[in-house]
């Protein structure tokens, strides 16, 4: 078997769209949610609240002829990976196109504006809005798809479109193609754009925030008093690299991934199921070949909704029986669905690098039906550990969790 390294990452989140700017303010503690005047045209629409990135500009190189493929989600993810392949050191290289290098990413949906369009030809009988670039904007594999044609991969693509694993299955997958020798260099991540219509897909299911007139308090993850998530968008990517070729080439080596695991509940498509969450911890541990001892922080998923952050938090602690360090990084950015796996990756990997971890913002009193754990509120926290977790659930009952190991 493979190592499977990290030598580039990029992030572009409502916390900015460099990791640098990202982190200064998790430092900060700046929360991204806003009140969305926009959303007050919509009927029974009870929340008004989003996250966007909306320092992300798109990149002026990218002609008519590149975009005419691509929604906001596929420029968000193109704009990503290109952003990680630079800081790899492989824009250029040959390797990208010889066949060695894949793509695994993915997204919840495709673009849902491109949706829209055929949705006028059923409602006006008539062909006007329907282009020909119309099915591979909206189609769920159109993150994978425009990576690949943007940088000309020819190795194995791996569409993960997986609702809110989208990212970490993504990296996950990435992670097995190399370990396993089926590929040498791989793009992995998620993204997701933001649209009023995924707002109201949680806002139906009464797991909105409602906290109009406050938007800095609110998501409140794993607070007695929380009141729902938050939708943001984004884009996050991993450059996976098997080891041996990355110390041959003299890459930075950010971290090590370890070890994975994913599993799914065969119960319930929405309603979390705390065991076989931590099936998916307990796998990721097997593949890693360590004890849960080992790990000094785990990066929730964290979501502010009272069935996933009771179930979550109550299988992280079964699985380490102790108070573990954690904090959700959903309560600065939202819930950025298909691309938040990779995003928190990216920022964990970051977090472990300069020894220092995000505290949950608005978490205050933490809900008593929580595992207990050792939530970092109020101010961040300085922890050496050279080995992280990082976890997310989804739609379908899809689990996921990703051990990172810090090379010095």
């Amino acid at each position: 078997m493979k190592r499977v390294v990290v030598t580039g990452m990029s992030q572009i989140s409502p916390l900015g769209v460099t990791r640098e700017s990202a982190f200064e303010k998790l430092l900060s503690q700046t929360n991204c949610v806003q009140y969305m005047p926009e959303f007050e045209v919509f009927t029974r629409l009870n929340t008004k609240l989003a996250a966007p990135a909306k320092d992300f500009e798109i990149p002026q190189h990218y002609t008519r002829k590149v975009l005419r493929t691509m929604g906001r989600v596929g420029v968000l993810s193109v704009a990503s990976a290109e952003e990680a392949l630079t800081d790899a050191g492989l824009i250029g290289d040959s390797i990208i196109t010889d066949g060695r290098t894949g793509v695994s990413y993915g997204s919840s949906t495709g673009s849902l504006e491109s949706i829209i369009d055929f949705y006028s030809m059923m409602v006006e009988k008539e062909v006007k809005t329907v282009t020909s670039g119309s099915y591979v904007k909206m189609m769920p594999q159109t993150t994978a798809v425009n990576i690949s044609l943007y940088f000309k991969t020819t190795g194995r693509l791996i569409p993960t479109s997986t609702a809110c694993t989208s990212g970490s299955m993504g990296v996950g997958y990435a992670y097995e193609a190399i370990k396993n020798g089926y590929a040498t260099v791989m793009i992995a991540g998620g993204a997701d754009e933001l649209h009023p219509t995924q707002v109201a897909i949680f806002d139906t299911l009464y797991a909105t925030s409602q906290k109009n007139s406050t938007p800095e308090l609110t998501p409140s993850p794993f607070d007695r008093d929380r009141d729902g998530l938050v939708i943001g968008e984004g884009a996050g990517t991993l450059i996976l690299e098997e080891y041996e070729h990355a110390k041959n080439r003299g890459a930075k080596i950010y971290a090590e991934v370890i070890g994975f695991g994913t599993s799914t509940d065969g119960t319930h498509i929405t309603s979390p199921n705390q065991e076989k969450m931590k099936s998916a911890l307990e796998l990721a541990l097997k593949d890693a070949n360590i004890s849960p001892d080992d790990i000094g922080y785990v990066n929730a998923h964290g979501t502010a909704t009272l069935q996933g952050d009771v179930a979550e938090s109550n299988a992280t602690y079964e699985i380490f029986k102790r108070a573990v360090p954690i904090s959700s990084i959903k309560s600065y950015t939202g819930h950025t669905l298909g691309a938040c796996g990779a995003i928190e990756a990216v920022m964990t990997i970051d977090m472990a690098r300069k020894k220092w971890f995000c505290p949950t913002l608005n978490l205050n009193n933490v809900d008593e039906n929580c595992g207990k754990l050792d939530y970092i509120k109020g101010s961040g926290r300085e922890i050496d550990t050279k080995i992280v977790m990082s976890n997310n659930f989804a739609f379908g009952g899809i689990n996921t969790s990703l051990i990172f190991k810090i090379l010095e």
